[in-house]
């Protein structure tokens, strides 16, 4: 699940594929991007019983488990070492600051880093960031196989730690992790490089769910719609 926290991609890497995903979809009860429905879309949507103001809300929870023993296990020079030091903290701080914005940092080396890329990227002048702060939290980019790589926002994170080494490290945990995926309205709101970035990953994604759609029209799908009446 990588996202740029800093200059350099917060790439987070699953030990284990999650058991169970749960993918969840709400049907849109207020116009996408957040904009008032007018009397002519309540009108509208009266009228016609399957108007819309928007696109579905869509979300996907699960639950990571970590195990630093596994991963000393594992051989891996730079990971056997990072674990014996740290336990699985590493990556649980890496999820952590998903929820801070960069500019909660900004007294920081690392917040005046990000502060600096956001600026030139977006085009905005120094003066004007110090008068009117932007408190955005980090866009990410959820990767679940080749078909889907969508852009979501972290709206959930709860961690259960459940074993520690002498120095108190977290040996052992659990995170549960809700991911709400991006419309493209609200992409077209996002600053600095992840715009781009997460729109490409929200139309390739979209566009391999519908091929798949299509691809369900086989035998059984086409044997059903011959039993349909025909309205002509």
């Amino acid at each position: 699940m990588p996202t740029f926290v800093t200059p350099i991609p917060n790439v987070i890497v699953f030990q284990y594929n999650p058991e169970t995903i749960a993918h969840n979809w709400t049907a849109p009860e207020s116009s996408a991007g957040g904009a008032k429905t007018t009397s002519a879309d309540k009108c509208k949507t009266s009228e016609d019983p399957f108007a819309v103001p928007g696109l579905p809300g869509e979300t996907f929870s699960f639950t990571l488990s970590l195990d630093a023993h596994d991963m000393i296990a594992d051989g891996n020079p730079v990971t056997s070492g990072l674990a014996t030091a740290s336990g699985v903290y590493p990556r649980l701080a890496a999820l952590e600051m998903l929820q801070y914005p960069a500019s909660a940092f900004s007294g920081g080396l690392l917040g005046k880093v990000s502060s600096a890329i956001t600026s030139a990227v977006s085009g905005a002048p120094s003066n004007a960031s110090a008068q009117t702060p932007r408190n955005d939290v980090p866009m990410a980019l959820f990767v679940w196989g080749p078909q889907r790589i969508v852009p979501v926002r972290v709206t959930g994170l709860n961690i259960t730690e459940k074993l520690y080494d002498k120095l108190l490290n977290p040996t052992q945990a659990e995170a549960q992790i809700t991911l709400r995926v991006l419309t493209p309205d609200e992409l077209s709101k996002v600053q600095g490089v992840m715009k781009s970035i997460g729109q490409a990953a929200y139309v390739y994604s979209q566009g391999l769910r519908q091929a798949q759609a299509i691809m369900n029209l086989g035998d059984d799908a086409a044997s059903i719609i011959g039993m349909l009446p025909n309205p002509f």
